[in-house]
């Protein structure tokens, strides 16, 4: 997969089939979508081509909105890849874009620029200055311009199941994990820099990476305590561990934290970054009546997480 960052000077030679949207997650409505491009490319002779953006197209619009992101930009292409589609085209959403109407931005973007010959999209997809025209305008410009704009068919993947981003959103605010990757086709990942701590873990027998929540740069699942799949740099494969989203009740915290108890690992991880897949949620954040108490909770937490990790089908 190429990946082209556009700017004005951006002018591809290869005609194309495209996409467009932000597509946060690419999850399984995402990749059906895609799917649809390639197919509609291989069937044309023409290159398959995703194009989204760098940020939040709200962020812009709005200078006080915090997005809960599924996946940074990075995680996101990275994801993109795996789709077979033959390249991306990442734009960088300006005020300016984002004044641009419908009809302009086919016109500049997709047809002078990036020469498309056919755009497909989804049922709820609208572009252009305030999204107020909708998919019969973009057949009449397309029509001007020469790009053939053809609407994707739904994806119904069966049993009543609606996937969105913003699905995916809600079920891990419920810490609904498996739900969730159920909706993403893969297990939720999140990474971040491991920071100091409190030691208490350490104290009790379960020492912990403390995650620093300023680092993440992605959407937190609910308060809980989750089996997980730990990666570390500098090490093969994973590991399995249980990590606790809250703030201390035990110990009096306010703050929220994010602790990750890796099994059978042993080492300094302050300062390097770590990420984690969350398989399943064990249960949710308690107070407990003393130390003693917490600390018997958790042998049992782990022998949870275990039986999670042994019966996870990844998908």
């Amino acid at each position: 997969m190429e990946t082209t960052y556009l700017d004005r000077n951006t002018c591809l030679k290869q005609p194309c089939v495209g996409t467009i949207g932000f597509f946060d997650g690419v999850h399984r409505g995402h990749r059906f979508l895609i799917g649809c491009v390639t197919s509609a490319a291989k069937d044309s002779d023409l290159q398959s081509v995703v194009i989204t953006f760098d940020k939040h197209p709200r962020q812009v619009l709005q200078s006080d909105y915090v997005p809960q992101l599924l996946t940074t930009t990075e995680e996101k292409l990275q994801l993109l890849s795996e789709t077979g589609i033959d390249r991306v085209v990442v734009l960088h959403f300006t005020p300016e874009m984002a004044a641009m109407s419908a009809f302009d931005f086919m016109d500049t973007v997709l047809h002078r620029q990036l020469n498309m010959r056919k755009l497909i999209i989804g049922y709820d997809n609208h572009f252009g200055q305030g999204g107020n025209e909708g998919f019969s305008d973009y057949i009449r410009y397309g029509k001007e311009l020469g790009i053939d704009v053809k609407a994707a068919p739904p994806f119904e993947p069966g049993g009543g199941v609606h996937v969105s981003s913003s699905q995916v959103r809600r079920l891990l605010a419920e810490g609904d994990i498996v739900s969730a990757n159920q909706c993403l086709g893969y297990t939720y990942t999140l990474g971040g820099t491991v920071t100091h701590g409190f030691a208490e873990g350490r104290r009790i027998g379960f020492p912990t990476a403390n995650i620093d929540p300023q680092t993440v740069g992605q959407m937190i699942p609910a308060a809980g305590v989750y089996a997980v799949s730990v990666m570390l740099p500098g090490h093969s494969g994973s590991f399995g561990g249980m990590l606790n989203i809250g703030s201390r009740p035990t110990f009096g915290g306010k703050d929220v934290t994010i602790e990750v108890n890796i099994f059978d690992f042993i080492g300094n991880l302050y300062e390097q970054k770590l990420r984690v897949e969350f398989l399943g949620r064990i249960r949710s954040e308690r107070k407990f009546s003393s130390v003693e108490a917490l600390a018997a909770q958790l042998a049992d937490d782990r022998l949870k997480a275990e039986t999670i990790m042994n019966h996870t089908t990844f998908l």
